[in-house]
């Protein structure tokens, strides 16, 4: 479970930069998720539900 999320979040990361010509006029949108769903499964590992 554990492996899947770790892989999950690197595809995140990388799909959230905004290196791709098609991405450049996103702005914080992308990273903002993904900090938000980052800081969601911190709560959750900390509280022991993971």
């Amino acid at each position: 479970m554990s492996l899947i999320l770790i892989v999950i979040l690197i595809l995140l990361l990388v799909g959230g930069l905004p290196v791709f010509p098609h991405s450049r006029s996103w702005g914080y949108g992308p990273s903002g998720i993904i900090g938000t769903v980052l800081i969601v499964l911190l709560v959750l590992l900390l509280l022991g539900r993971i």
